[in-house]
């Protein structure tokens, strides 16, 4: 049956690039949508993927392989989420216990860090040259960007990767909020970072650049598939529909989407800026981040031709070079 043919089959086409971004393996993902009649068949599918991958770490020869499953196991439980489901929450409370017990195997010295909005795993040497603070969007979570954190560990960077209010583990107990970066304020404070980077994904992007030119301990910054600005009513119903959930009824995210807009804001940021869009990632309603390139003082274009949201389908065209902005920023080089 064709993806045009059933909406289950649409749904899996169209999260395909997202869930492979994220990590998963590809032929297991298409082991497990192919066998989806109904869109409530989502989430309990892939929980079960994610028990799967537990039982795996469970049965490893050793601490290496469990946490391999567990970071895998992390990963299917956050994608449980991206189709809503009677036990949704309990994906983003197992994706966030499986990580846990992932870094306790993989990365002892890997610190829980949690606060008022804010919960996540501080990673990396502890004379980095520079934390980076991971910023989810609209329905992702910090278990979503693992490959990202990676690559900013291999260029000696910490990695702060956090859910906020509405997010992840922390999106059955609070809202969405615009003002971001109150949160980010208490997260270096929290990690006690005089300096810190910020990579946003998605409406995290909006965040990453808010914060940038709101808070004076950002040295740089890098969005990906980031909105310079929304319009409510020229949203597709689907995205409207996630934003009401995540923001506390249709009032809050009309009113919450009213706020995302860069322009006054975009000539603020005074750190070095990446901005990366993907040319396929074309949603009604959305501005994408051209503008906030253009206008930023020291900011970058990267536009990826046959990029789409979130661009999982291009990421050697820009993992690398997020990173080496990142790191050589913060590092000074």
């Amino acid at each position: 049956m064709s993806a045009t043919e059933h909406p289950a089959a649409r749904f899996a086409a169209d999260q395909w690039t997202r869930a492979v971004g994220a990590g998963v393996d590809p032929h297991e993902y298409r082991h497990v949508t192919e066998g989806l009649t109904s869109l409530s068949d989502w989430g309990p599918a892939f929980l079960r993927t994610g028990d799967g991958h537990l039982r795996r770490a469970t049965d490893a020869a050793s601490s290496l392989s469990a946490g391999g499953h567990l970071l895998m196991a992390a990963r299917w439980f956050h994608l449980a989420t991206l189709a809503q489901y009677g036990r949704a929450h309990r994906g983003a409370a197992e994706a966030d216990r499986a990580l846990g017990r992932a870094l306790a195997l993989l990365e002892p010295g890997a610190r829980r860090v949690s606060g008022e909005g804010f919960a996540g795993w501080l990673r990396g040497p502890a004379d980095a040259p520079g934390t980076v603070v991971v910023l989810p969007g609209l329905d992702s979570a910090k278990e979503e960007f693992l490959d990202l954190a990676s690559a900013l560990l291999d260029r000696g960077l910490a990695v702060f990767a956090m859910d906020g209010p509405g997010q992840g583990v922390l999106a059955a107990a609070t809202t969405l909020v615009p003002d971001y970066e109150r949160v980010v304020g208490r997260v270096a404070d929290a990690l006690g970072a005089t300096r810190i980077g910020l990579a946003g994904m998605s409406l995290g992007g909006y965040f990453a650049a808010r914060t940038a030119a709101l808070e004076p301990r950002v040295a740089a910054v890098a969005t990906v598939s980031g909105p310079f600005r929304l319009d409510w009513d020229q949203l597709p119903p689907s995205v409207r529909e996630i934003m009401a959930r995540r923001a506390g009824g249709t009032d809050a995210a009309r009113a919450f989407a009213r706020r995302v807009d860069l322009t006054a804001l975009a000539p603020r940021i005074a750190a070095p800026l990446l901005v990366v869009d993907g040319q396929e990632d074309v949603i009604p309603g959305v501005v994408n981040g051209a503008p906030l390139a253009r206008v930023a003082p020291h900011g970058t274009y990267l536009s990826v031709p046959h990029g789409n949201h979130l661009l999982g389908n291009a990421r050697p065209d820009w993992l690398p070079r997020l990173g080496d902005h990142l790191a050589q920023a913060l590092s000074g080089a």
